[in-house]
């Protein structure tokens, strides 16, 4: 297989990038679509020139650091798939690809692919935890949850914070990751006692780092490759709605 591959090329965060067209021959379909800018960043290396940078670890669709827009489309064609579990096989001999960072001013480009995330920690640290005053962790089984409650926890938990549901959104709206963090604690008993004190904090952070405000277009559901629903937005609007309302 034989592709074409349009990708942004971009120094570092002050210079101005630019898109730079790249043959890449004899692609095993088989190779993930990682394990092909792996071939192709070895044969720029061979010919002396700068490797392709882009963001990846596990490769294993777990951390979340892979994201990519492929093609105006974030993760790629695939629903419910990360960049790295994405494989060859589902392109054809001859595709014109065009490979671009998460669009966001919230995620500054660093180089090439490689965006800065940290305004993600950063809304994570404003209130995505559940405060312990003294001692250890409390046995997991000392508190009853409802299997609903669980089961609707465990759904927003599945959120990888890779950032595709900014990337895709018209506005860069981080509310599907916001919703699906206020979600997961705001769901378990545990997480009652600081629920809407963390609702106004986390939305709040959110605005500040500049990410844009959410009108219900639903492309971050479309593009989340753990198919985060739009209801955690819903609920984080609650949360956020009584929190403002009890002058909290």
């Amino acid at each position: 297989m034989n592709l074409i591959l349009h990708i942004w090329r971009q120094r570092n965060a002050n210079e101005k990038g630019r898109m730079v067209r790249y043959e890449v021959r004899d692609v095993n379909q088989e190779m993930s679509f990682l394990e092909m800018l792996d071939v192709l960043n070895e044969d720029l290396i061979a010919k002396g020139e700068d490797p392709v940078a882009f963001d990846h670890d596990c490769r294993e669709g777990i951390c979340g650091m892979c994201g990519i827009m492929i093609s105006g489309v974030a993760h790629g064609p695939l629903p419910a798939t990360t960049t790295c579990q994405l494989h060859m096989r589902h392109f054809k001999d001859g595709d014109e690809l065009y490979l671009e960072p998460w669009r966001a001013r919230a995620f500054p480009v660093i180089k090439d692919l490689v965006v800065d995330r940290s305004a993600f920690d950063r809304v994570i640290a404003a209130g995505g935890y559940i405060s312990v005053s003294a001692g250890s962790a409390p046995e997991a089984n000392s508190v009853p949850v409802p299997k609903e409650a669980a089961e609707r926890s465990m759904d927003a938990a599945q959120c990888i914070g890779c950032g595709a549901c900014v990337a895709m959104c018209p506005n860069a709206a981080a509310a599907l990751f916001v919703g699906a963090k206020i979600a997961h604690l705001g769901t378990l008993p545990q997480g009652q006692p600081e629920r809407y004190h963390r609702a106004i904090a986390m939305v709040a952070q959110a605005s500040a780092e500049g990410f844009g405000s959410c009108t219900n277009i639903g492309e971050c559901e479309a593009v989340c490759p753990k198919e985060i629903k739009l209801e955690v937005i819903a609920q984080m609007n609650r949360d956020f709605l009584k929190a403002k309302w009890a002058g909290r």
